[in-house]
């Protein structure tokens, strides 16, 4: 395998029992008009047969036997560790991230590639989700940010518009689907393993963009999404632990100073808020419990923060420019506060 090649890329698949999806993933991926370099893909400790469906199918597919690896963990890293450990086998230019419960397009890897070479200072690349088994329904389109510290997927469950088929700046892109320049990815130290799953994604392009790098969302790259295939739906007790106390953690690493304090009042009472909703869902004591791991470990948070904005390139206004200020959620067509300030 040549990963040092210039235009290379390499696509990362974490499984944990990924069932039929794995399978049905790496189906998509061997009918992709630019075939990947490298495909290597990362089991978290899978008990459901999913592995060695997916074994079978590579080998009775040429396409994709002279690409795959497979590396059993043996126990559950973690969406992010799992991923790291991928990254840091491969050499290529670019990586992409898939899950097995997101189907790309035939289009979708090379949209993703041309992107980057048409935008040299973007460093992460999100696809055009769709949600699996609709025409027109969206899963995301890109990670909105808010002020207070809370963070959504654009679009999710809108309406396909004309405005989603329009390539545009995004705060960062949805894990699922995304393709990341290796180098920079590597800059900022990858995804925090402490996240362990949920928000790292958010906290990846956070990192990115402090180091000065931006992030498109790509609307000719399109995927299927199942979304939860392997991690369970994201109302759970397990996503609501992981998603609120990793909210906190990048809130408090990333937000520059000067945005922090003055951001600090509505991530608290947005906290409020989100315990209430919780109270009301019978999931009070899990958003408690995890806002109380997240402030246990503030002190390791802030060790973590003074290295990212020592090594911090962008000014707080490339952050502020990017940021969602908006009292609801709202969808989000068209450039930023600051691209559009300038037209």
């Amino acid at each position: 395998m040549h990963d040092h090649d210039a235009d290379s890329v390499a696509v990362i698949i974490v499984n944990h029992n990924g069932g039929d999806c794995l399978s049905r993933c790496l189906s998509c991926l061997a009918a992709q008009q630019l075939l990947p370099t490298r495909i290597v893909v990362v089991d978290n400790a899978s008990d459901d047969g999913s592995v060695a469906a997916a074994r079978q199918l590579a080998e009775e597919d040429d396409r994709l036997a002279s690409r795959i690896e497979f590396h059993l963990a043996g126990e559950n890293l973690g969406f992010a560790a799992a991923n790291n450990r991928a990254v840091a086998l491969c050499a290529t230019e670019f990586v992409a991230l898939l899950n097995p419960d997101a189907f790309p397009e035939p289009g979708w890897l090379a949209a993703l590639v041309a992107a980057a070479r048409r935008h040299p200072k973007a460093a992460a690349f999100g696809s055009r989700q769709m949600l699996d088994g609709t025409a027109d329904l969206i899963d995301g389109i890109g990670d909105v940010y808010h002020v207070s510290g809370l963070s959504w997927r654009e679009g999710h469950g809108c309406r396909l518009s004309a405005a989603d088929l329009q390539d545009r700046e995004i705060f960062s892109p949805c894990a699922a689907a995304a393709l990341y320049r290796r180098a920079a990815f590597n800059e900022v130290g990858g995804f925090d393993e402490d996240f362990f799953c949920y928000f790292e994604d958010v906290d990846l392009g956070f990192r990115l963009r402090l180091a000065g790098y931006e992030a498109r969302y790509v609307s000719t790259a399109v995927v299927s999404h199942v979304g939860g295939a392997s991690s369970g739906d994201q109302k759970t007790d397990f996503a609501v632990f992981y998603g609120h106390r990793n909210l906190v953690w990048c809130f408090v690493k990333n937000m520059p100073l000067t945005l922090l304090f003055s951001f600090l009042p509505a991530h608290v009472l947005q906290t409020i808020v989100v315990t209430a909703f919780g109270l009301a869902r019978g999931q009070f004591r899990t958003i408690v419990k995890a806002k109380w791991h997240a402030l246990t470990e503030l002190k390791t948070c802030w060790h973590k923060r003074q290295l990212v904005q020592a090594n911090r390139r962008a000014p707080a206004s490339a952050v502020w420019r990017i940021l969602d200020t908006s009292l609801t959620r709202r969808r989000h067509h068209g450039p930023s506060r600051a691209a559009r300030s300038h037209r």
